[in-house]
């Protein structure tokens, strides 16, 4: 997901691809994926074999995969029937022909009977708790159990990444010297922004085809970032987790910069706490016991100005307090009034999501990808077994299994590297005293095991149809020709790739495994790219910046967008069918696209492939790379002013339900 800018800097928001890099914080000397790559496939593998179209795609002109293509046998053709939309940039939404595209659900909608309606020039923190929040990433359907459609009648459970200060309040931007500066924030702008982080828990149902809130629901709910939650797992208790506000170690103080997420087999509700580090201001002394630690992690980056009105994001006065924070939180939406949990099982990264599935022996397995370049992929296999027919015996499974981080070998096979205290390295003598400071240090534990180096792994995700799994590696531009291994084959990899992971057995709780690139992205029509895209590919469905993905009740993959920049890529971000299977494998098709200056979200469908939600986050942003407006753009002088578009109303983040006109399955 791409990171905020400070609010008070002069520029709003720096080049897509450069911002989206992140910090890089891992100085280990572990291989990265663009070296292993770069080593599986030697000059002699690129011409031979089920590689044969990736390897010459990256080392000629695109004329001639035309010869690769024929070259491949039988098939059954593109899994994907839609009319393509044209690739572009402009202030709307654009979906497929045949299709509707209808906002459900925008910043500020009121989600209960008694809460304000949506005032920009009159916000409050009061307000904005009853009301949904800012900038939706992860958008999860669970399905009401009494429910006489489930396809039709259920729970939306939506994150709220971060907030774009400038984008959604009036009068704190200037123009000076020809460039805008925001105002400094005070505390009602920051209790505002703290109560439009978190999540929404929303009852909706379909009606004469169109999706509706259910306003009156029991089950509506807002999390923010002063929701009170409990620590479980591990970390739970520990002295490095102690507060002058939480001597126990075991209460926490809201969620930040949930970004992907998940929804579990029993039906609860997946928040993943990614860039927590731009919430904490302050300095720790060099020879602080955490200055390490939050070394490895960014800590602290001071993006927001929290830390001037409440001490727990200011290091210098809580220390422990950012030990609190990157973990993944599980929330029940059947029970408003029940406490989200921390799970520090799972560790402690910048997590992207939590996608799981059911293993054959009942396990269920969770897969993570830590959203930094360079950084790693993990899975988590629970100890005890899910038990579809008592859903109370599942509630703390998260709180016991294994955490793996995954290594990637030049082979093409892979290993799950378990990350258990007193296993390898992870002894006292490095540091480690316990499985609390494995899980609190799980980068650093992980560097230490030799995993692989990867290009920003977003969504990881199974695919219970064909038994494999979908890692989306967004970009890497600081890779250099000497970093490329064989699972990241490209320096300066501006575009990402695609890996797909075949599980031994099929068995998804294994430790060891095989790995192919799906996808190298770009534009095929530039060699040096060395995008793998098929022939059949046009030039509107070619995509790059792969971030989140969905799997379809069909195993078809969906894969979303975040970091198409109009002036480089001539496009915005989007949604993009991609076959995986048969002679139109890496074939893509673009079939919805957000307007100028959004990044796509959180791709989910109904159980009966019917409906399909979408999340469109922070539209509006940028501007100036976008020819058309050629600057900046805030609250007073927008790019758009999607999805109102009435001069009094700003630019909204927004929930998109699709749907196929006449009804039908999505993509059919």
């Amino acid at each position: 997901m791409n990171k905020h800018t400070p609010a008070s800097e002069s520029i709003f928001r720096t080049s897509l691809l450069e911002e989206a890099d992140g910090p890089a914080r891992n100085a280990s000397d572990n291989p990265t994926m663009g070296e292993i790559i770069a080593k599986r496939f030697s000059r002699r593998d690129l011409l031979k074999g089920a590689l044969a179209v990736s390897a010459i795609s990256a080392t000629v002109a695109p004329l001639a995969l035309i010869s690769a293509d024929k070259a491949r046998a039988g098939g059954t053709g593109s899994a994907f029937s839609f009319p393509e939309v044209a690739a572009g940039v402009d202030e709307n939404h654009h979906v497929a022909e045949g299709y509707d595209a209808d906002v459900l659900l925008r910043w500020g909608d009121p989600l209960f009977p008694d809460a304000p309606e949506f005032d920009p020039t009159a916000q409050t923190a009061e307000s904005q708790r009853r009301q949904f929040g800012y900038n939706n990433d992860y958008v999860g359907y669970i399905p009401l159990p009494d429910a006489e459609d489930p396809a039709a009648h259920g729970l939306l459970v939506v994150n709220h990444e971060y907030t774009n200060e400038h984008l959604m309040f009036p009068g704190i931007v200037t123009i000076a010297d020809g460039k805008p500066q925001v105002a400094p924030a005070d505390q009602k702008r920051v209790d505002i922004e703290m109560a439009a982080h978190g999540g929404t828990v929303a009852e909706i149902r379909r009606v004469d085809g169109k999706w509706q809130l259910v306003k009156d629901s029991s089950y509506n709910r807002r999390i923010t970032a002063d929701t009170e939650m409990e620590v479980t797992g591990p970390a739970a208790g520990h002295e490095r987790l102690r507060t002058g506000a939480d001597a126990t170690g075991t209460r926490v103080l809201g969620t930040v910069n949930n970004c992907a997420g998940g929804v579990t087999p029993w039906g609860t509700y997946i928040m993943a706490e990614e860039n927590f580090h731009g919430y904490f201001m302050g300095e720790l002394p060099a020879d602080h016991p955490e200055a390490t630690n939050y070394e490895r992690l960014g800590v602290p980056d001071a993006t927001y100005e929290w830390g001037k009105f409440y001490d727990r994001f200011d290091v210098s006065k809580e220390p422990n307090e950012p030990n609190r924070f990157g973990w993944i939180v599980e929330v029940d939406p059947f029970d408003p009034n029940s406490t989200p949990k921390k799970r520090t099982a799972l560790g402690r990264t910048k997590h992207e999501g939590a996608e799981s599935i059911v293993s054959r022996d009942g396990r269920v397995v969770f897969y993570l990808g830590d959203d930094e370049r360079f950084d790693y992929v993990y899975k988590f296999v629970t100890a005890g077994r899910y038990n579809p027919d008592d859903r109370a015996a599942n509630m703390d499974l998260l709180d016991e299994g294994t955490l793996y981080v995954a290594r990637f070998d030049e082979d093409g096979s892979m290993e799950w590297l378990p990350l258990i205290h007193g296993e390898g390295p992870l002894t006292a003598e490095n540091g480690f005293e316990s499985q609390a400071d494995v899980v609190i240090e799980t980068r650093r534990a992980a560097d230490l095991l030799g995993a692989t180096k990867m290009d920003r792994p977003e969504d990881v995700e199974p695919n219970a149809v064909n038994g494999r799994v979908y890692v989306m590696l967004t970009n890497n531009t600081r890779r250099s020709e000497e970093d490329v291994d064989a699972a990241n084959p490209r320096a300066k990899n501006a575009f990402g790739h695609i890996i797909e992971i075949a599980e031994t057995d099929g068995d998804f709780a294994a430790t060891t495994g095989k790995w192919e690139v799906l996808l190298q992205c770009g534009d095929p029509s530039i060699a040096e790219v060395g995008a793998t895209f098929t022939t059949e590919t046009t030039k509107d469905g070619w995509f790059g910046m792969p971030d989140n993905c969905a799997i379809d009740a069909a195993g078809r993959l969906w894969v979303s967008t975040d970091g198409n920049n109009p002036s480089a890529t001539g496009r915005t971000d989007g949604l993009w069918a991609v076959d995986t299977e048969g002679d139109a494998r890496a074939t893509s098709k673009l079939f919805y696209r957000v307007p100028v200056g959004a990044e796509l979200c959180g791709p989910v469908f109904t159980p009966d492939d019917q409906s399909l939600f979408v999340a469109v986050q922070h539209p509006g942003d940028g501007g100036d790379d976008w020819e058309p407006f050629g600057r900046p753009s805030y609250y007073e002088d927008l790019s758009t002013r999607w999805p109102d578009f009435q001069d009094d109303i700003p630019v909204r983040p927004a929930v998109v339900a699709i749907t196929k006109q006449g009804g039908g399955k999505i993509g059919v």
